[in-house]
């Protein structure tokens, strides 16, 4: 008899504790908006790894940025938080004129993430080189920006986005974020937004300038281009009436900028630069004609150190930075083969699989197209972003690290205005994902014995953003 009433009692404690999860699911999956929608929901408890609440959790859904969860948590299982880029000045072994620069892949190079003086970096390495060159009446510049190739981008990013700050290239060496702005004035409501400079300064960068002005006050310009094309079209509208307002496009070839800037260091600095050429040309002649490389590395004269992984994987998490996350998968990629012709962005991904897999975590349902998110065809399922969360929190040796990588809700960063002013906010700490159409969220929930992993992805909603984040808040808050 008492062993039946022991039986009871659970089987109705699991009842109540199922009907309680469920309650605020179908509240949350009632949301007009969310009627033609497809919806995945994930909720693991940390401690007993069991699943809370689910709803088609094993389906792939788009994940906008929460994908640089899989990047930043790759990246620091296997480079470790200690990890920092090394960019090289070094003399030619075989060209006694030559200065090579030979890049490792580091996208803070005068970063605004980092450095209230982007220009900085540049005043140290002129001095360096200054310090040690011997004495010649004129230099060579080369730099080998070659480690990624020059495809730089996802051939899965739209058109739309290319040309665009957040969709810049990422190459072996990349500078000032790889973004420009573009300052206008708009002053003169009669005419077109009048183009006043670009800064930084880029040599043969043209416009054709299809922008018109609005009243809104909105910024709804965009610049679109290829990598490696001089020639910019510029579409949308801007707002009437400033003098100096500004919007920001990728930088075509970020070497060669990189390049002329540090000649104007040096030539300041009383070292005269001849001729500046990246190692682009070199690398198309050598698709189809092997050869030798046009330089061999001699004495080297300055190593430039990036901040660590850890502060990287931090920019990426809490301002969602896409650059950064595209340097790291490419990274990755050149880990799993050295060879420049090889594809770091796939080589990149498929170590990503291959890792997951080896942690006993099915990819199955993660289809990867870059690192970033930006991709609309980048899809991955609830229960493997829940899984990935579980494992970085229970077995990664770096788990306070990812942690501290993620901003808190209504504290920081994009999720500064998510959960504010409610119970949670600053107990959750959690990545966002957002594009037309999408909006996830998926992190972590501590709130004294609560310690959760969640995962919340809503795909081809109507309606705004908005609507769907305050209706993702309020499921939250039930949990």
């Amino acid at each position: 008899m008492m062993k039946r009433k022991i039986l009871l009692f659970f089987f109705v404690a699991f009842l109540t504790t199922s009907s309680f999860a469920q309650l605020p699911l179908q509240q949350f999956l009632n949301t007009p908006a969310l009627k033609h929608a497809s919806v995945g929901v994930c909720v693991k408890d940390l401690e007993t790894g069991k699943t809370l609440i689910e709803h088609n959790a094993d389906k792939s859904f788009t994940p906008a940025s929460t994908l640089k969860l899989i990047t930043t948590a790759t990246a620091l299982e296997l480079l470790g938080p200690d990890y920092r880029y090394a960019t090289t000045l070094a003399l030619d072994a075989d060209n006694p004129s030559r200065i090579l620069v030979l890049g490792s892949g580091d996208p803070t190079l005068g970063s605004d993430a980092f450095d209230e003086n982007p220009y900085a970096f540049l005043s140290e390495w002129a001095d360096a080189l200054k310090t040690s060159l011997p004495k010649k009446e004129a230099w060579e510049l080369y730099i080998v920006d070659d480690l990624f190739g020059y495809e730089g981008v996802s051939p899965q990013w739209t058109w739309e986005d290319l040309g665009n700050y957040y969709a810049a290239g990422a190459y072996g060496i990349s500078v000032f974020d790889n973004t420009y702005r573009l300052y206008f004035d708009t002053t003169d409501r009669n005419s077109c937004p009048k183009i006043l400079r670009t800064d930084p300064t880029i040599k043969g960068l043209s416009f054709t300038n299809y922008l018109t002005l609005n009243t809104s006050g909105k910024d709804n310009g965009y610049i679109y281009g290829a990598p490696f094309s001089f020639e910019r079209t510029i579409r949308g509208n801007i707002p009437a009436g400033r003098v100096g307002f500004s919007i920001k496009g990728d930088i075509p070839d970020p070497g060669l900028l990189l390049g002329e800037k540090l000649a104007e260091h040096l030539q300041k600095s009383g070292v005269n630069i001849r001729t500046v050429e990246t190692a682009r040309n070199n690398y198309i002649l050598r698709v189809c004609n092997p050869m030798p490389q046009s330089y061999r590395v001699g004495e080297v004269v300055y190593v430039h150190r990036s901040r660590p992984l850890s502060d990287i994987i931090r920019e990426i998490n809490v301002e969602s930075n896409n650059h950064y996350a595209e340097h790291l998968i490419r990274t990755l990629g050149r880990m799993k083969n050295a060879n420049i012709y090889s594809d770091p962005l796939k080589e990149g991904i498929d170590f990503m699989n291959t890792f997951w897999k080896s942690k006993g975590i099915s990819t199955s349902s993660l289809f990867m197209y870059d690192g970033c998110g930006l991709a609309p065809q980048n899809a991955v399922s609830p229960v493997f972003l829940c899984d990935l969360l579980s494992y970085m929190n229970k077995k990664s040796l770096y788990s306070k690290v990812f942690f501290n990588s993620l901003p808190k809700a209504g504290e920081e960063g994009t999720l500064k205005y998510f959960m504010n002013k409610t119970k949670y906010a600053g107990k959750i700490s959690a990545k966002s994902g957002s594009i037309n159409g999408v909006q996830c969220y998926a992190g972590y929930l501590m709130d004294e014995n609560k310690k959760f992993a969640f995962v919340v992805m809503a795909n081809k909603f109507t309606g705004d953003n908005v609507q769907i984040r305050r209706a993702i808040e309020k499921f939250l808050l039930s949990l």
